[in-house]
């Protein structure tokens, strides 16, 4: 049995050498069947692809330390993050002092605000016309998150959490979109 998971992890990491090195798809077995031939390349007809703007590392992270400190200036103590397009954490800075809850929190705000392109403050008072709205996965409906756009179109959202009043995180949130404008 140790032989045939030395076997597996061996050809398993000569697989992943082999993709990483750019050398193509190959199937390979650990029962040491015949590998297939690399497969065939096939580009996407013209018309059927998208391209998709993104926020940079280095601006993401520009904008979260401008949040972290425009709450820093309040004295607040909270925890920044930003999240890309799909959700997901870009950056994430967890401010001395932040309590534990905090980080979670915000990730899930920013993960609300780019959904919907909306600051969390506004969707957060729409829950009485749409309650289902919370049940959606990854989400949270209090006011500390905000969108970040390029050409009207969502690109990241900043999540803050940790101030006493979601009004306070939103703020600092916003102080981190601004931080992108200038």
């Amino acid at each position: 049995m140790k032989k045939d998971r030395r076997t597996r992890l061996i050809t398993g990491g000569a697989v992943v050498a082999l993709g990483l090195a750019g050398v193509g798809a190959y199937s390979a077995s650990a029962g040491g069947g015949r590998a297939a031939a690399p497969a065939a390349a096939a580009g996407a007809k013209s018309g059927n692809t998208a391209s998709v703007s993104r926020l940079t590392v280095a601006a993401a992270t520009e904008a979260a330390g401008a949040a972290l400190e425009a709450a820093e200036k309040e004295n607040q103590r909270v925890t920044v993050a930003v999240v890309d397009r799909d959700g997901r954490a870009v950056v994430t800075l967890r401010g001395d002092g932040a309590g534990p809850q905090s980080y979670e929190s915000a990730i899930r705000k920013a993960y609300t605000a780019v959904s919907w392109n909306a600051p969390t403050s506004v969707l957060a008072g729409q829950l009485d016309r749409a309650p289902h709205l919370k049940d959606v996965p990854g989400t949270l409906f209090l006011g500390g998150g905000a969108p970040v756009t390029a050409d009207g179109a969502p690109v990241a959202g900043i999540g803050v959490a940790g101030a006493p009043s979601g009004d306070l995180d939103e703020e600092f949130a916003r102080a981190g979109v601004a931080a992108l404008a200038q």
